[in-house]
């Protein structure tokens, strides 16, 4: 074998290394990664958010406040947490969409008569979550984005690694395959 084919070998063996260090811990996060991207790319189609209601339009909208102050109310009745993370106000459907910002109830609310429409989780915010990381932040109550942070950056830095080195361990052993039908 010659020397060259030797440090071929001899780096592919180092490369093989490297990917088998990176891909071991990785495992999970690039489990989670791989099956909640898949879950997201077909919510719709596995019905995994609640569908919108269209209500017909009859005369007057009743204003946000009137519908921050029904989903409030709705919360407390439950003794569920009333902090709302956004309202998503669509009048040319007639509704409202209030999601709270401690768990993950969505409520759709009539725009012209203020009555709650559906009450629905919202299973696609919690497969998001786990997705990008912050279902710690989440779940220990953390304001900080340091863990979703990290875990992306993880989680993409070892992908790279295992792209590269995955390339390079498949083309070494073409390479020397290479140098040995050249040897004379």
């Amino acid at each position: 074998m010659s020397k060259k084919t030797r440090a071929l070998a001899k780096e592919t063996r180092w490369y093989r290394r490297l990917h088998k260090t990176v891909a071991i811990p990785l495992v999970t996060f690039l489990f989670l990664v791989g099956v909640t991207g898949l879950l997201l790319t077909w919510k719709d189609e596995l019905q995994l958010n609640p569908p919108s209601q269209n209500i017909s339009q009859q005369q007057h909208l009743i204003g946000l406040q009137v519908i921050e102050d029904i989903a409030l109310s709705y919360s407390d009745s439950l003794n569920i947490d009333n902090t709302i993370n956004r309202i998503d106000y669509r009048p040319s459907k007639g509704i409202a969409k209030v999601r709270f910002e401690h768990h993950f109830t969505e409520l759709q609310i009539n725009c012209y008569t203020g009555d709650i429409i559906s009450t629905k989780q919202r299973t696609a915010d919690v497969i998001e979550m786990i997705h990008d990381g912050s279902i710690v932040d989440y779940l220990f109550k953390s304001e900080s984005e340091y863990t979703k942070l990290l875990y992306s950056t993880i989680t993409s830095l070892g992908l790279i690694l295992l792209s590269i080195s995955g390339f390079i361990m498949w083309l070494r052993p073409k390479q020397i395959k290479a140098l040995k039908r050249k040897k004379p």
